[in-house]
């Protein structure tokens, strides 16, 4: 499908007359980690786009750093939408599927009806360019500014794809030293499953999936002129109770900015990769907070 200027792979699911849901995935994903909720949401009469997002897949993967800032993908959100011919969605991602939901309904609110976010929560404009305060506070290991020199990380989640993808590990500096590590197939996945993520890898790389980190500060600058503005659309937030992400950006950076939140759960015994981890919990939530904003 041509969208915003490029060839994204975007699945289909559901009746074409019913109310358009898109739902975006995160890193190091693929559209296919919403197997599980495709399903039963296209079977309550949603019409469904699933993407594999730019950068990942069968998506076309742009060389340029700057084609991946927040602006650029929230194009790529609206595009599915006019494909569709809606004028209004609703948007539901997880990680960085997530960042980019809450963001196209904070820059475009006119096109978006309803926003969901697993395992990321909407935050508000930061004081000062992010990757600053990351280093600061979190420390130069931290991996999103361990990300940040192109080809470094490439080289370490590159050098063993079914490693990378099945670590319970965070991907850092520790990590890519550690030659030795064996994990075995993670328990929410089926080797299979786990098969189609590592030949997809195999052959893209992850240098696109990175390149989203390597516009925090890009996205800090373009983000701007919407600096105040709250989201005020039916907003869901699920996540996992052994989610990492929850120790440095908790659901409560919400409060005061994603003002019409509904739905703020906390999913037992689940950790980041939520929607395949806790996949029953997940769908049901989803599909009566989407019964009550259809």
């Amino acid at each position: 499908m041509q969208v915003n200027g490029i060839q994204l792979a975007v699945a289909e699911y559901g009746p074409a007359d019913g109310p358009v849901v898109v739902l975006l995935h995160g890193f190091p994903e693929l559209g296919f980690s919403w197997r599980h909720q495709i399903g039963p949401l296209a079977a309550a009469g949603y019409r469904l786009l699933v993407p594999d997002l730019r950068g990942y897949g069968d998506s076309d993967a742009p060389s340029a750093a700057e084609e991946y800032a927040i602006d650029v993908l929230a194009r790529d959100v609206l595009g599915l939408l006019d494909h569709a011919d809606a004028e209004l969605g609703t948007v539901i991602g997880h990680d960085w599927g997530a960042d980019l939901a809450w963001k196209t309904a904070w820059l475009h609110p006119e096109r978006v009806r309803a926003v969901g976010g697993l395992s990321v929560p909407f935050a508000p404009r930061a004081p000062a360019p992010p990757l600053g305060l990351m280093r600061e506070h979190l420390g130069a290991g931290f991996y999103m500014v361990w990300f940040q020199e192109p080809g470094v990380a490439e080289a370490a989640l590159e050098r063993d794809v079914r490693r990378t993808l099945a670590t319970p590990r965070v991907w850092d500096a520790a990590w890519a030293a550690d030659r030795d590590e064996n994990p075995p197939t993670p328990v929410f996945l089926t080797e299979a499953e786990l098969q189609v993520y590592v030949d997809v890898y195999t052959r893209t790389g992850f240098r696109g999936g990175l390149s989203y980190y390597r516009n925090l500060d890009r996205n800090w600058e373009r983000t701007a002129p919407v600096a105040e503005r709250r989201i005020t659309q039916p907003a869901l937030f699920l996540t996992g109770e052994r989610d990492p992400v929850r120790r440095f950006m908790p659901a409560a950076v919400m409060d005061g900015w994603v003002t019409g939140l509904r739905v703020s759960e906390v999913i037992p015994d689940a950790g980041h990769w939520l929607q395949q981890q806790a996949p029953e919990l997940v769908t049901q939530h989803l599909l009566r907070w989407l019964e009550s904003v259809h």
